[in-house]
């Protein structure tokens, strides 16, 4: 090891007193930084985050972690590098109280991430990571939540592909019929319009410990409860599968909106996002309207005969895989062909992916309204990177333009327009629009 790393490697178990916000060492760590994901992130930050921006790497493995910083833009290469370790909660403890934002991409979080979240909320720390996972979030709100706004901490989850688009759209919907005056939202309805892209080893990696944790019957009934994120600490609304839109259901698109046709798949996240936009309802005071459901699905194309047979067989391929993953063989045959955490796409596929999104609503004043995000970039690798690392910086920069809310949040009810501003900035094309 030269020089230059002893000198300007720390560890997080070293002695640092929780001062007050604005005496922080750091304004951002990057958490992670020798995954994939991760140092996609930090090259992202070391490419666009303002200049002046106090950004330090962390990982469990220093050696790693010098290597990462050198293959990262010039800028970075004087990042501090913090040495802590998921297995260690006083090094977590540690790394927390210096930073105002940690940014995690070390999963699965139910794995990984249930001592740093406690470590941030303990800390008064601002948090946000890219988790996928149900049972996480509300250990998180159980565990967390309480101490997070005693402290004034955000904790913020699913700030990448899951679930900026579906909870950011949403919310660009409500301030914009707010605007207009056009009454609340009812039935509202996420498509999936197009992407180009993969999924990511760690999105599999987490749905592999989703899969082993449902075998208990407790996990399984809040999996499949719609509202399982929408309480508070110790509060599970008891809500029944019916209550909302089916995760798995072909939906006629013209019912979505009337300028759409075929039939729509379902969206392989729904389980998951539709649980976030509902906990920002909540945490909003149920300002998206009284009578709001909200459901995701995926365009496969406009022809009906030809798009019910492929929305079919979305849903069939859709629950046949997540049976194949919770059962042994084939979870082994599976294990062999799909990717491992830490690996992905080479630059050039990241660079040529994409996504749209759009969300549908009719008011309750009988107005329709569509919402869109587009954005260039796998969304699986480097959009998400974007938005995590813009979520990142919307909490350590834009304090002044922040809610006052505090605890276990989502992007939309943690930052909304201040995070809004910052994606549109990074070329993130975010529109909601009157339909006629």
């Amino acid at each position: 090891m030269s020089g230059e790393d002893i000198t300007e490697t720390t560890t997080a178990g070293a002695p640092e007193s929780q001062a007050g916000d604005g005496d922080r060492e750091f304004d951002l760590v990057v958490f992670g930084a020798t995954g994939f994901v991760g140092e996609i992130t930090a090259r992202y930050l070391a490419d666009h985050a303002p200049i002046g921006t106090r950004i330090a790497l962390a990982g469990r493995n220093e050696t790693k972690l010098s290597e990462v910083r050198r293959r990262l833009p010039l800028r970075a290469h004087d990042w501090p590098l913090i040495v802590a370790d998921s297995n260690s909660p006083a090094s977590l403890d540690a790394m927390a109280a210096r930073t105002r934002v940690v940014c995690t991409t070390v999963g699965p979080y139910l794995k990984y991430g249930e001592a740093l979240v406690v470590a941030a909320a303990s800390a008064g720390t601002d948090y946000v990571d890219l988790t996928g996972e149900v049972p996480f979030v509300r250990y998180s709100i159980d565990k967390a939540h309480e101490t997070a706004v005693a402290t004034g901490a955000r904790i913020v989850h699913s700030c990448g592909f899951d679930s900026v688009p579906s909870d950011i759209n949403v919310y660009a919907l409500y301030k914009k019929i707010s605007d207009d005056g056009a009454g609340e939202l009812t039935d509202t309805t996420f498509v999936l319009r197009s992407m180009r892209g993969g999924v990511s080893g760690g999105t599999i990696d987490s749905m592999r410990v989703i899969a082993d944790q449902a075998r208990d019957a407790a996990t399984r009934r809040l999996l499949l409860n719609p509202q399982a994120l929408s309480g508070g600490p110790g509060e599970v609304p008891r809500a029944g599968i019916s209550s909302e839109p089916s995760d798995l259901n072909l939906v006629q698109a013209k019912k979505v909106d009337p300028s759409l046709r075929g039939t729509l798949a379902p969206f392989f996240m729904a389980s998951y996002n539709t649980r976030i936009v509902r906990r920002s309802n909540a945490l909003l005071d149920n300002a998206y309207g009284s009578d709001f459901h909200y459901a995701e699905t995926m365009n496969v194309g406009g022809v009906p005969a030809l798009s019910t047979l492929a929305a079919g067989v979305v849903a069939v391929g859709t629950g046949a895989f997540l049976g194949a993953m919770s059962f042994g063989p084939t979870r082994r045959l599976l294990d062999r062909v799909l990717p491992e955490p830490g690996e992905g796409p080479s630059e050039k596929t990241r660079n040529s992916g994409y996504f749209v999104a759009e969300t549908y609503t009719r008011t309750t004043t009988g107005r329709r309204y569509r919402a869109r995000m587009r954005a260039k970039g796998d969304p699986g690798y480097k959009a998400t990177a974007v938005m995590l690392a813009e979520s990142a910086l919307t909490l350590a920069l834009d304090r002044d333009r922040l809610p006052s809310r505090t605890g276990v949040l989502t992007p939309a009810a943690a930052m909304g327009d201040a995070l809004i501003a910052r994606l549109r900035d990074a070329g993130f094309t975010i529109e909601a629009t009157e339909l006629t």
